[in-house]
């Protein structure tokens, strides 16, 4: 039975240091570029997109802006489409029993 509870032990820690990274990944904001920088996007570690720069050599003041938002939308959009998915696959896999704790797939 100790090595049962040691077993126990380890995994509440490992779950609780789980929830620590996710905690720092929800933090976390790295930037991808393209195009020698002329395009950037800034996400966190968890995939939500913070924020799309496009240089202003690509296009006029106005026309940047409103791409930025539009492609920062639609970014976003199809993350949100992507874990509505995600959950739908995983309810059929597990039957509709629920992760424990926080867990969420694919992020």
């Amino acid at each position: 039975m100790k090595n049962l509870g040691q077993m126990m032990k380890q995994a509440q820690q490992m779950q609780q240091k789980m929830a620590e990274m996710q905690e720092r990944l929800a933090e976390a904001e790295i930037e991808g570029q393209a195009g020698g920088g002329l395009v950037k996007v800034t996400m966190t570690g968890k995939g939500d997109v913070k924020a799309v720069r496009i240089d202003p050599s690509l296009a006029s003041p106005n026309e940047i802006e409103v791409l930025e938002d539009l492609v920062l939308a639609a970014v976003n959009d199809a993350r949100s489409k992507v874990e509505h998915a995600a959950g739908e696959q995983m309810k059929e896999i597990t039957g509709g029993l629920e992760l424990p704790g926080g867990l969420k797939l694919p992020f």
